[in-house]
């Protein structure tokens, strides 16, 4: 007769917990775009409302989208930029606040509903519980932050902090991040029942931490529409950096609140973040892993879409190509990492 230990790992299913979970992080990479498109457009503030659950169901009729409206009328973006905005107006930025918001309660019903069938069924290998758990509570404070974003844009200013959106869009991409690392433990583990779980090399932590920070900007650069101040590359006008810059008190405000300043850095730090990421690509092809080469084609095609965002004026579909490649970049550095701190490849 098994031992309570052998019988669990005998009913585990690590390939079928791992194919889940890469389903969630492609979710989550739409959700992404989505959340993209809905900043371009401006249509973030639509909903001024958060009803988790009764909030999705639509306006069905035309009394409901008139109140709908008439929330929206009261806040300060509608008084000061939209006041000759028309109901069919408001129904198009509507739509995309909606789907982002649709979009997030399936991917917490999609995440939340297979992990309790998987834990009954006990079919979680053993250690991967609380992993699970920590991403699932990551992703219900992820709606939390949503929110806690739109309230900044609700009362007084004309849209929402930008410091709150690059917590928002930072909390999505680590839990991304988090979900593909468990799958690819889980793939391994599928291999071998003795595979050990990847480690965080040294180079793989620089790699990262260059890429959040960068995307950190992107987000800083996005929620204070820096990406309009220059529309020239390699040069801001007619200099490297611009002459006259207004500068903020104290001075380090600007690095974070002073969209030229903001435009500047993102600008720039691609390029740090970009050898960061060739290094470990490297490591990674060592190896014998495509993974690294994923990475410098998308690294490379992240750099010229920032190029080509700011070169067009921020045309909606460059902007959104660069925000979802972004997302993909990071998942092929997952993969890369995860290759370079397998166990049994450690150097």
């Amino acid at each position: 007769m098994l031992q309570p230990s052998a019988a669990f790992l005998s009913t585990a299913r690590p390939r079928a917990v791992a194919i889940w979970l890469l389903v969630v992080a492609a979710m989550i990479v739409g959700i992404v775009v989505v959340g993209g498109i809905t900043r371009l457009t401006n249509s973030g503030l639509s909903i001024t409302e958060w009803k988790p659950i009764t909030g999705i169901i639509p306006p069905l009729t035309l009394a409901q989208w008139q109140a709908e409206f008439a929330n929206y009328k009261q806040i300060p973006e509608y008084s000061q930029l939209n006041s000759g905005m028309t109901l069919d107006g408001f129904k198009e930025i509507f739509f995309w606040e909606y789907l982002h918001r649709v979009l997030a309660r399936t991917i917490g019903a999609a995440f939340a509903l297979p992990l309790i069938w998987f834990a009954v069924r006990r079919q979680i290998p053993a250690g991967y519980g609380w992993r699970l758990g920590a991403l699932l509570a990551l992703g219900a404070l992820q709606g939390a932050i949503g929110w806690w974003m739109v309230k900044s844009g609700l009362s007084v200013r004309t849209d929402v902090s930008h410091i709150r959106l690059a917590v928002h869009l930072m909390t999505a991409l680590v839990t991304l991040a988090g979900i593909v690392w468990t799958a690819l433990d889980l793939l391994a583990l599928d291999k071998s029942r003795l595979a050990a779980r990847a480690r965080l090399a040294p180079i793989a932590i620089v790699a990262f931490a260059l890429l959040f920070i960068q995307l950190v900007y992107g987000a800083f650069t996005a929620g204070l529409d820096a990406g309009y101040a220059f529309a020239s590359w390699p040069l801001m006008g007619d200099s490297l950096f611009p002459a006259g810059v207004p500068m903020l008190t104290p001075g380090w405000t600007n690095a974070v609140d002073n969209p030229i300043m903001v435009q500047f850095i993102h600008r720039w730090l691609a390029f740090a973040t970009a050898a960061g990421l060739v290094w470990l690509a490297v490591r990674t092809t060592r190896l014998g892993a495509r993974a690294g080469f994923w990475v410098v084609g998308l690294v490379t095609l992240q750099v010229f879409l920032g190029i080509a965002t700011l070169m067009t004026g921020v045309d909606i579909h460059v902007a959104v190509a660069h925000q979802a490649n972004a997302a993909l970049l990071l998942i092929a550095t997952v993969f890369a990492a995860h290759r370079v701190g397998s166990p049994a490849r450690v150097s």
